[in-house]
């Protein structure tokens, strides 16, 4: 049976990908699906990057504001979703484009990881999510974490406290550490016809508009978002406040911190995601570098993308 087409465009935070997956769309006829921790949540536009519906150019998106706040998302959730997604765009007659710098999302939806739930005791779960809830919680469950499986403490960021959970009630379930689960299911084929492609860009040229970016935030208006998110009820311990400058505004607008701290935590928090998520890259397999310093322009980009999407299988 003939694999169903999968186009993955990525790479860190601010590297351009937006824009570009808007031109690949409409020259392979295709329909970008968010792999995006928090551009499925409404109400967070600034913080989040999110497209605006100007910038989408005709071009059909899913999991774009389609959650509130207050609602919980994971991995398993966005799976599901996307999942439900590719069933649409295919039945459309176009081929989905998964963009977003969310490599464990990614990897979710290529490999078709399989995410069973434990059905078992959850008394261990609770102990640790009331640990997390704890001033230094989160910390304390990362180096714990760190202790029994260094590379999934190295992959994993020590605030996001429900894969860290995860990881260490896989481990007291199994034995086994999480990572090495996950390099398994990394080794599965691909029951999709795809093409991985890795935007890349001199490391310190990145820094510099990831700086740019966050400035602009903040001139846009972030700290007016996030107030307004509080307001309507969302509080720091959610899911969708624990995004790279919601949990630092929330700091701000507590008087916890001064904005200038505020800002530089965000820019030196998104440089440090942005040299995590090309480590995670560059452990995939079957994935295609472009290093924008190769290409004058958006167009030659564009151009070597479709090269390799038109060979022979896409």
């Amino acid at each position: 049976m003939e694999k169903q087409k999968l186009i993955i465009l990525t790479g860190p935070t601010a590297v351009g990908k937006t824009s570009l997956s808007i031109r690949l769309a409409k020259a392979i006829n295709g329909a970008v699906i968010s792999a995006d921790s928090m551009q499925v949540y409404e109400y967070m536009d600034i913080g989040s990057a999110k497209i605006r519906p100007e910038e989408m150019d005709g071009v059909d998106h899913y999991l774009v504001n389609c959650l509130k706040p207050w609602e919980p998302f994971n991995v398993v959730i966005f799976q599901q979703m996307a999942r439900q997604a590719m069933t649409r765009i295919y039945s459309e007659g176009k081929i989905p484009i998964l963009v977003g710098g969310t490599g464990f999302y990614i990897q979710a939806v290529l490999y078709d990881i399989d995410f069973t739930e434990n059905d078992g005791d959850d008394t261990y779960r609770k102990e640790l999510e009331a640990i997390a809830r704890t001033e230094d919680g989160p910390e304390i469950l990362h180096q714990r974490l760190s202790n029994i499986d260094p590379q999934a403490a190295e992959e994993i960021h020590p605030h996001n406290t429900k894969r860290v959970i995860r990881a260490l009630e896989f481990y007291a379930q199994t034995s086994r550490p999480i990572s090495e689960h996950n390099v398994e299911q990394r080794s599965k084929e691909s029951p999709y016809d795809f093409r991985y492609f890795v935007l890349t860009d001199d490391r310190e040229k990145l820094y510099r508009r990831i700086d740019r970016r966050v400035d602009q935030m903040i001139s846009d208006g972030l700290a007016e978002e996030v107030r307004a998110l509080l307001n309507m009820g969302c509080e720091r311990t959610m899911t969708s406040m624990q995004g790279l400058g919601y949990k630092e505004i929330i700091d701000y607008l507590t008087g916890e911190i001064t904005l200038d701290e505020a800002v530089y935590r965000i820019k030196r928090d998104t440089r440090h995601f942005a040299k995590r998520q090309l480590t995670w890259f560059k452990r995939e397999r079957d994935v295609i570098w472009l290093d924008k310093r190769d290409y004058p322009d958006e167009t030659q980009l564009l151009n070597a993308i479709l090269t390799e999407c038109y060979s022979p299988g896409i």
